[in-house]
């Protein structure tokens, strides 16, 4: 029986597939994120012209305080959080053209200033905060109950490459065009023009200069 259903959901899908290609569900999906981007533009500090949110993102928060530029996509599953105390300071800047593959996670409660041209993998994390310290004191709470601190900003240059499961920790600059490669820990400044990889992550290659 479980199989007879099977063939005849295959058979209905194989047949609408004549009337329905698949320009028709880009559309239809096209048409409800641009919908959704323009029912929560308005939240924002900044929200350029061309960008958008696939629906739908997981978390967003303190919108108000994140200014976001030109062509930018978004993909689903988005966390993205400003934490602020004052409502009139932008916490979160993002530059033109850059992409969010999946499951991105991006946090602040000081700073957080990315380029132009930032292209993520999957799940990347971008945090300038933690929560508590780890002196004995904080470490006897429950992580529940610990501040949130900031331990430094985050300053993401143009043209970087992150791939998957990257995460990029508080204090951390990184370059113009570096690259950080997949399930790397970015715990110390990346220069430009580099790549860096690992957990932490290191330098394994660099050009000193642009020819």
């Amino acid at each position: 029986m479980k199989k007879l259903f099977i063939n005849i959901f295959t058979a209905v899908g194989k047949f609408l597939s004549y009337f329905f290609p698949r320009s028709i569900g880009k559309f239809f999906t096209a048409a409800r994120d641009k919908t959704y981007t323009g029912y929560i533009s308005r939240r924002f500090a900044k929200l350029g012209k061309g960008s958008f949110f696939m629906y739908r993102p997981h978390h967003l928060l303190g919108e108000q305080s994140i200014s976001i530029g030109e062509n930018d996509i978004f993909e689903p599953g988005l966390q993205l959080t400003a934490w602020e105390k004052d409502s009139h300071k932008i916490l979160i800047t993002i530059g033109n053209n850059c992409l969010f593959r999946r499951n991105a996670h991006i946090t602040a409660v000081e700073s957080i200033s990315i380029g132009d041209n930032l292209l993520t993998g999957t799940n990347v994390f971008i945090t300038d905060n933690s929560h508590g310290t780890t002196d004995i004191n904080q470490l006897m709470n429950s992580p529940h109950d610990r501040e949130v601190i900031s331990k430094g900003a985050v300053t993401i240059g143009n043209n970087v490459w992150l791939g998957n499961n990257v995460c990029i920790m508080p204090g951390i600059t990184i370059g113009n065009g570096a690259i950080i490669g997949a399930n790397s820990v970015v715990t110390h400044d990346v220069p430009p023009l580099s790549v860096a990889a690992g957990c932490p992550a290191r330098i394994i290659k660099q050009y000193s200069d642009h020819k």
